[in-house]
């Protein structure tokens, strides 16, 4: 990811690192525990795996998610939050639990129900 060299204030740096369509989606499902690239790729409805390779590795060079490689046939990555990817979460649960006022209010709680997320 190409980034800025002027800002109005730090929140614009964060907001570029995180932001799209996928990151947070990313982040959310990594929140829930270690995963590989297949798990985190079956998990993120409509993303493609080119894209998903993409965000995780702009999200690695900033130290929000790590990566694990273990040696051995076929090869396993796993990939996790790092302590600040952790701290990121927390913003975005914040933003996360907004849309789900906002969707009980538009009366979506099934799909809320189906989510776990009621």
């Amino acid at each position: 990811m190409k980034q800025r060299t002027d800002y109005t204030c730090p929140l614009e740096l964060t907001h570029d690192i995180i932001r799209g369509k996928w990151k947070p989606i990313i982040l959310w499902q990594l929140s829930k525990g270690t995963s590989s690239l297949s798990s985190l790729e079956k998990s993120i409805l409509g993303i493609s795996r080119k894209m998903l390779i993409q965000h995780l590795k702009e999200l690695a060079e900033y130290g929000i998610v790590g990566k694990q490689t273990y040696e051995g046939y076929p090869l396993k990555v796993d990939y996790f939050l790092t302590d600040r990817g952790r701290r990121i979460f927390e913003a975005v649960s914040i933003l996360q639990s907004v849309g789900i006022e906002l969707m009980l209010e538009d009366n979506r709680g099934d799909f809320l129900r189906e989510k776990g997320l009621l």
